[in-house]
């Protein structure tokens, strides 16, 4: 055990700077974003092609069109003059040669208007994707403004505070939720637990042991075992840090405790990045 006078000022003296809050989940969540929109876009350009490509189809059949016109047009006149030139032809030749002018004309117009259908649904179908797909990114954006809103919010009920050893805490969740918040951020290593009276509970690199609880008042005694030492933290709150240090070169471990029933507790255990980590079997 450290002496009084000298205890205090190596305490002042190490104590650890909290670490600059970072945005990593902020940046995660955007950069999702981009990506999602970045991949929409190209489907989008790949659709406008093939919605190209169909209309350059359909004038090519407009123009098939044209030329059939033309052919039919061409072969009536050849017919007239057939009639009036072609002295030997019978009538029922003629007959027989208009009708199979007059048939192979309804097969290519049925052709063609069964072409240009196929071509107009196809069309009507690419508008409908491109449509889907306009509104699909008006979603995304309405949903990566709510995720926005929503960790907005979150951070703003974070808060820091002074732990029970006087030292400027870092931020403090007060939920599971805003636990796995400062997980994310990285800033310190976090350990979440729930503790029952009387049994001692190995978390991080020492041990807790929950004392008495009384929820209805939200306070409850806990011992702290680090470095072969018992440390008790009596009559403690919920949501208050409880501060104490350990190791050779002597860290701010914190413990707050979030919830209290009649028997246990759940909270967790903050320590520094260069903190030891806890060694598994």
């Amino acid at each position: 055990m450290f002496e009084a006078g000298t205890s205090k000022t190596l305490d002042t003296a190490e104590r650890p700077v909290p670490p600059p809050r970072s945005h990593i989940l902020q940046y995660i969540l955007i950069g999702l974003a981009v990506v999602y929109v970045a991949a929409s876009l190209y489907f989008m350009y790949s659709l406008k092609t093939r919605l190209d490509t169909l209309e350059q189809k359909q004038i090519a059949l407009n123009d098939a069109q044209q030329q059939l016109l033309a052919r039919l047009h061409s072969t009536s006149n050849e017919f007239k003059q057939a009639l009036t030139t072609e002295v030997g032809m019978t009538k029922q030749e003629l007959a027989k040669r208009a009708a199979d002018l007059e048939r192979q004309q309804r097969q290519s117009a049925a052709a063609l208007s069964s072409e240009q259908k196929e071509q107009g649904q196809q069309i009507a179908a690419v508008n409908t994707a491109v449509s889907g797909v306009k509104t699909e990114l008006g979603g995304a954006k309405t949903d990566i403004q709510k995720t926005q809103t929503d960790l907005a919010a979150t951070n703003q009920k974070l808060e820091k505070t002074i732990g029970d050893l006087g030292v400027q805490s870092g931020l403090v969740a007060h939920n599971a939720g805003e636990l796995e918040i400062l997980k994310h951020k990285g800033d310190r290593n976090y350990y979440d637990f729930t503790l029952t009276k009387g049994a001692k509970m190995p978390v991080s690199t020492v041990s807790l042991q929950l004392k008495k609880v009384d929820p209805k008042k939200s306070r409850f005694t806990m011992n702290v075992i680090a470095d072969d030492k018992t440390i008790e933290k009596k009559d403690r709150t919920v949501g208050e840090p409880l501060q104490f240090y350990t190791g050779r070169d002597r860290l701010l471990y914190e413990v707050v405790v979030f919830s209290a029933s009649k028997n246990s507790i759940t909270g967790y255990l903050s320590t520094p990045k260069n903190a030891p980590t806890p060694v598994t079997p």
